[in-house]
């Protein structure tokens, strides 16, 4: 084998290795995250999770990253360290469905039909349409459908390159002397497991061997003990992922490793007992691409159906290694520690991320309207306790609105479908429309505070009209908040004549209190606090539009904010005139 053959296997693998991570990237743009929002969300029943899981891996085709993902969703309390079990050994079936598009490679025979499914033949039809469709297509589902076909094309033809170049090897005596050395057991368990451990693929480590494979030269021998080290190599990657996070994933890592450990050894043991007994003889035959895809499969199988009654086994495994200890309660404030669904390991998954970047500011937003009902009603009843509790939700608010902007510039950097990129925009406006209505609340507090200190009261009637008032804004806030959890676009339209009815209030309260000024029913100082608070009332209200014009103004790309507010509030727009003038009804002053 010359320099130009060993420079030729080496740009096959380096073509096989980046076609396996483009071919990731575009199913994952595909599936749009959501496969692993179900994933999220539905497995409470054991059966179920796995099947999820292995459904999950088969289609973004990386048990590595299906694993990663859920040691972030038990590290942030999303999933249970129980239901992230049937995930795991999930992830190890889906994880062969790649073998089994590789092991084409191995085709042979001359029909017609035989001849299509070798890469060498649907390969450069795959590249050549995915490249036209990338040039020629605008719309995302598209390109991203392009990039499957490039990934495809590129893994399958670095796969041939491999295969084709190592094919003259099977002739080579020192190749298959060393390759003898790895029908060891332990070696070949070893090798397996640090070609692995090294690329953080097992399927890509699998697909190497494969390529081997082809050459003749690879019996079973040698074939299998590597492939039970590329299943215990494969954990890797989870392990690395938990080292910084808290004792729960560091579990959810331990118990992929256990399992895989637990299942390579028994195999091990079983397998090779019996070979001592009864000498398998086909362990000594060329193994195929097919042959090793077939044993993977069945091995993972096998394996799942095995441990399936024994998964409290491997969690209680999980709590002796780490312990519950009682410095494991947290003394963080609980609010704060929701912020943990933030974790770093979503990022890879930027769907994801961006569905915990909105669970958080749905939180943000539910302390913000809770400082703010805190703030409206110590008009009624002052309390220092209420008012130091409308503090801490406003710099609890605070640090949301930090952590949550840290977390979203980070998803920024990645690579985004247009429909994420917009969804990333209205997240950052809307995180900050949150902040300035909890420290609208404070602004309320601080003046209730001053009516308490200073003993003063409200006349019968202002303290009427506040009522009215202070109900409105409570409506638009609870009817903002739904638009922007739900993304409920018809009750977004009720916002902005809510807002006008608003500003409206705002403005005839104001002349409510000139008038009782001159018949001296009030006096200049409590006029000053009247002013404020229906201030920042009307502020909260600009706010609560601001977040429901955020939303529809997505559907309409040819408007800017303002214009859109515009267009919405116009004379001209007779829905939006009918309902101001409902909603006046609703709240007119007495």
């Amino acid at each position: 084998m010359d320099i130009f053959s060993v420079l030729t296997m080496v740009g096959g693998l380096a073509l096989f290795l980046y076609g396996m991570d483009v071919l990731g990237d575009g199913l994952k743009k595909a599936s749009g995250g959501k496969l692993e929002i179900i994933l999220e969300k539905l497995t409470s029943n054991k059966l179920k999770a796995i099947l999820l899981g292995a459904g999950v891996t088969a289609i973004i085709q990386s048990s590595s990253a299906t694993t990663v993902m859920v040691v972030g969703f038990v590290n942030s309390g999303i999933m249970k360290l129980s239901q992230a079990i049937g995930v795991i050994l999930g992830a190890n079936v889906g994880t062969t469905v790649t073998a089994w598009l590789l092991s084409l490679t191995g085709v042979k025979g001359s029909g017609i039909f035989l001849q299509l499914l070798k890469p060498s033949s649907f390969s450069p039809i795959l590249a050549i349409t995915g490249v036209i469709m990338l040039s020629m297509c605008k719309r995302e589902k598209h390109r991203v459908a392009a990039t499957i076909m490039i990934g495809f094309a590129v893994l399958m033809f670095g796969m041939d390159t491999m295969s084709n170049t190592v094919k003259p090897l099977a002739e080579n005596p020192d190749f298959i002397d060393t390759l003898l050395m790895f029908s060891n057991p332990v070696l070949g368990m070893l090798i397996g497991l640090v070609l692995t451990a090294i690329i953080q693929s097992s399927s890509a480590s699998v697909g190497i061997l494969q390529a081997l494979c082809v050459s003749g030269a690879v019996s079973y021998a040698t074939a299998i003990p590597i492939l039970m080290g590329q299943n215990v190599g494969d954990c890797v990657a989870a392990l690395i992922s938990s080292a910084s996070a808290g004792k729960q994933a560091k579990r959810a890592s331990l118990i992929s490793l256990y399992y895989k450990v637990i299942k390579v050894v028994a195999f091990m043991a079983i397998f090779y007992t019996m070979n001592a007994l009864f000498q398998f003889e086909f362990l000594h035959q060329p193994a195929s691409a097919l042959g090793v895809a077939a044993i993977h499969t069945a091995f993972n199988v096998v394996a799942v159906v095995a441990m399936y009654p024994f998964t409290g086994v491997l969690e209680k495994l999980a709590y002796l290694t780490i312990p519950e200890k009682g410095e494991e309660i947290q003394t963080v404030e609980p609010a704060r520690k929701e912020i943990q669904i933030l974790d770093a390991r979503f990022l890879s998954t930027p769907r994801v991320a961006l569905e915990q970047c909105k669970n958080a500011a749905v939180d943000m937003a539910n302390y913000a309207k809770e400082g703010l009902f805190l703030a409206m009603e110590l008009f009624h009843k002052f309390d220092e306790k209420t008012a130091d509790r409308v503090m801490e939700l406003e710099d609890l608010v605070d640090h949301y609105e930090d952590e949550l902007s840290t977390y979203l510039v980070k998803i920024s950097s990645k690579h985004l479908t247009e429909k994420d990129s917009q969804e990333l925009t209205v997240l950052l406006h809307c995180i900050g429309d949150f902040e300035r209505i909890s420290d609208h609340a404070v602004n309320i507090m601080e003046s209730a505070r001053e009516m308490y200190e200073k003993d003063l009261r409200f006349s019968k009637k202002a303290v009427e009209e506040l009522t009215v008032f202070s109900e409105a804004v409570r409506n638009i806030i609870n009817t903002s908040i739904q638009v922007f959890k739900e993304e409920d676009l018809k009750l977004a339209n009720i916002v902005e004549p809510m807002e006008e009815v608003i500003d409206y209030l705002n403005s005839e309260i104001k002349k409510r209190h000139v008038k009782r000024l001159r018949k001296g029913k009030c006096t200049i100082e409590m006029g000053f606090i009247l002013s404020d608070i229906s201030t920042n009332y009307e502020r909260v209200s600009d706010h609560c539009s601001n977040i429901a014009v955020c939303l529809l103004q997505l559907n309409e790309e040819n408007f800017g904010t303002h214009e859109f507010q515009e267009h919405l509030s116009s004379k001209n727009n007779e829905t939006f005139v009918a309902e101001v003038k409902r909603i006046q009804e609703q709240y007119k002053l007495p």
